[in-house]
């Protein structure tokens, strides 16, 4: 049996929503997205995907700190 991620359908609606050029959008357009990025994100957060991405974010943000001082 096949199985789907949900996240996986909004990745698509996201990038697909995301591709349009910003001129050519309404101001419901661009809520519709944010929200679809939005619920995309809590999807993803607690996966091993999410962590890592986490980790990653968090080992540059330090790195940029880190290089500053």
């Amino acid at each position: 049996m096949l199985t789907i991620n949900g996240g996986v359908p909004l990745a698509v609606v996201a990038r697909l929503r995301l591709r349009r050029r910003t001129g050519a959008r309404s101001r419901n357009d661009e809520k519709l997205t944010v929200i679809v990025v939005l619920a995309l994100g809590v999807v993803i957060a607690p996966t091993p995907v999410g962590e890592g991405i986490l980790n990653f974010l968090g080992q540059l943000a330090t790195g940029i700190t880190d290089s500053t001082r």
